[in-house]
């Protein structure tokens, strides 16, 4: 389903939870003969359907209002210049995919890798378009430190990433 122009969709892990709760339901109803278990179990259900695709279509508009911003002030630059010192500027990033990590959460990582390295490009909504491993895409984002526990390594908080042509120069190291 589309509402101006921003698909909206249910993650896999959101459709078992609603699933688990559906049945759950349906079980609880049919052990107990209880109405009142049906009149606030089936809004419940329902809210859990409705609320993902009420915040996946806020993240996504804010997301696609920040593009435009990001389009004009990010700088190209290969991975391997990429820094702590550039905590918090935005960047423009050309690579292959190589590793795709948390897809099904709608929360996806990528592993982004160029000719001068590779990096680690986080995006916390889902991207417009299905990227997949060896797709060579262009990365719009804003450089942050990796998480504490993990290491001090930069990487990118993503605000888009788009597929790019396959003639582009960018190839696979």
């Amino acid at each position: 389903m589309k509402v101006r122009d921003i698909e909206l969709r249910i993650a896999p892990i959101q459709i078992g939870v609603l699933l688990f709760f559906a049945i759950f339901l349906i079980f609880a109803y049919w052990t107990s003969r209880s109405t009142i278990l049906l009149i606030f179990g089936i809004p419940m259900v329902i809210g859990l359907a409705v609320i993902p695709l009420l915040l996946r279509h806020m993240s996504q508009s804010q997301y696609e209002a920040l593009i435009p911003t990001y389009e004009s002030e990010a700088q190209k630059v290969r991975i391997k210049a990429i820094n702590l010192n550039m905590l918090g500027k935005p960047v423009r990033i050309e690579g292959v995919v190589e590793q795709v990590h948390f897809d099904f959460l709608d929360r996806p990582q990528y592993m982004v890798a160029d000719r001068s390295g590779e990096i680690s490009v986080k995006m916390f909504t889902a991207p417009r378009e299905k990227i997949r491993k060896d797709d060579i895409v262009e990365v719009l984002g804003t450089v942050m430190k990796r998480y504490i526990l993990v290491g001090e390594d930069p990487v990118i908080n993503c605000v888009s990433i788009r597929k790019v042509a396959a003639d582009t120069p960018v190839r696979k190291p």
